[in-house]
């Protein structure tokens, strides 16, 4: 497994939330799994544990021009859009 450190603008669809498809340096992807949340821990003194903030996802996604799969990870950009993280091939 090959993995490249990335922090590409990326185009990300999502429903309620969970990104369905994305296109990154001009290749469609569609979401091919469930999507899985990447999670930041949160500290409270009240908390007994720690509550998971999502920061971001990370999914698997086959493109549609060749069938290329990949895992992305991605989060949301400060300006709205979306960055990418992370992609394994």
């Amino acid at each position: 497994m090959s993995m490249t450190h990335a922090t590409d603008i990326v185009s990300v669809w999502t429903d309620n939330g969970r990104p369905t498809r994305i296109v990154w340096r001009g290749t469609r992807y569609v979401v091919t799994d469930q999507p899985t949340p990447l999670l930041r821990d949160t500290w409270h003194d009240a908390l007994t544990h720690p509550a998971g903030r999502i920061f971001g996802w990370r999914f698997q996604g086959c493109s549609v021009a060749d069938g290329d799969v990949r895992m992305f990870d991605v989060r949301p950009a400060a300006d709205g859009g979306w960055e990418l993280l992370r992609t394994y091939v």
